[in-house]
């Protein structure tokens, strides 16, 4: 289904990609996914998922083209699905609409659609090519294709540091290493991440309420509060219980609930006196988690990426000094010798206020 793609076919795509972005905050557990269609250069009609439940792109786009989807070209980011969920599949729109030609980004590896989509539209007699711009593509959907493709969520550390790489100081105090702008932008990340990852101890210096605050109206799902709590010693911390977002503890098996205690929580294996973070990826995948941003300190941080579970690493830099005794951004990664350093790859880097945002992912 591979094909030779024209320079129209490239901007229509890169067209439907910035309409699936539109979804980042609200289409979760699913996958983004934009739809344009269009005859020639000229656009007919366009949409985008926008949640979970509701219409899918190519319905959107297919309401928006009325007739005119007769014949068309429909640019979708993701394969068209060939299932009944909450929604009618989008291959018998597509078919029912009678467009002639489908141009998708790349195939759905969700196990119910994988290739059946492409299937029933050429048996319709629909020409089908895939595989542009799909590294874009990939790269949208990272967190559903991590879900789907690997059986855990991508998993994204946020740090802030001083310039001599230090994210709190001894006694646990943190607040505030980084200015407003790095703060808020920090705001959007957790609105995109399907939960937030804290451990016991951060909930005991800072008591955070790990909730997101844009400072307008924009939509979005409230991200699962996860605190990785082995004997339950936080619960008396209740910022991170408060307001409308769900929480969810995570305890040991021998964990003593305190009488009437009402949050939501699971136990989790322990192996040699530390969390099976194996096990809290594969049960937050198992709730349709797609994204997890971690904000913890260095223990759990450095016990994360130790494991080679860091997909991605948000870091915001300021022009501050914590001194020697301040913590690290890892704890435990035991590198003694040159030859064991970590590798980081540089994904971006630009400047918020008077901080320095660096987006980084491990090398293998």
């Amino acid at each position: 289904m591979t094909a030779s793609f024209s320079a129209i076919d490239h901007a229509l795509m890169a067209r439907a990609l910035r309409l699936a972005e539109q979804g980042a905050y609200t289409t979760k557990p699913n996958p983004m996914v934009g739809c344009v269609l269009a005859h020639g250069e000229e656009v007919v009609g366009e949409g985008w998922h926008q949640r979970a439940g509701e219409p899918h792109a190519e319905v959107l786009a297919l309401r928006a083209a009325g007739d005119r989807a007769r014949g068309a070209t429909a640019y979708v980011t993701l394969e068209p699905c060939a299932h009944t969920g909450r929604t009618g599949p989008c291959s018998e729109a597509l078919i029912e609409a009678g467009v002639g030609r489908v141009i998708a980004a790349m195939r759905d590896p969700f196990p119910q659609v994988d290739g059946a989509g492409f299937a029933r539209l050429q048996a319709a007699g629909i020409e089908v090519a895939s595989g542009l711009m799909e590294a874009q593509a990939r790269t949208l959907n990272r967190g559903f294709l991590s879900r789907i493709e690997r059986g855990r969520p991508w998993l994204r550390v946020k740090l802030a540091t001083s310039l001599d790489g230090r994210s709190a100081l001894a006694s646990g105090e943190s607040k505030w290493i980084s200015g407003p702008a790095s703060r808020l932008d920090v705001q959007r990340w957790r609105a995109r991440c399907g939960a937030i990852v804290t451990g016991a101890g951060t909930v005991l210096a800072d008591d955070p309420e790990l909730t997101v605050r844009l400072g307008d109206d924009t939509p979005f799902v409230a991200p699962l509060r996860v605190v990785l709590d082995p004997g339950l010693a936080t619960i008396a911390r209740g910022r991170v219980r408060g307001g409308e977002a769900p929480t969810l503890y995570l305890h040991a098996p021998d964990a003593k609930l305190p009488r009437g205690f009402a949050a939501e929580h699971a136990a989790v294996p322990v192996r040699e006196g530390l969390m099976d973070l194996e096990a809290v990826l594969k049960l937050l995948a198992a709730r349709g988690v797609n994204e997890i941003q971690l904000e913890a300190g260095a223990t759990l941080a450095g016990a994360f990426l130790a494991g080679g579970w860091v997909d991605e690493v948000l870091l915001y830099m300021a022009p501050v000094l914590l001194g020697e005794r301040a913590r690290p951004l890892f704890d435990g990664l035991g590198i003694e010798a040159m030859a064991d350093k970590r590798k980081l790859e540089l994904v971006d880097v630009r400047q918020l206020g008077g901080d320095m945002r660096v987006l980084l992912r491990p090398k293998p």
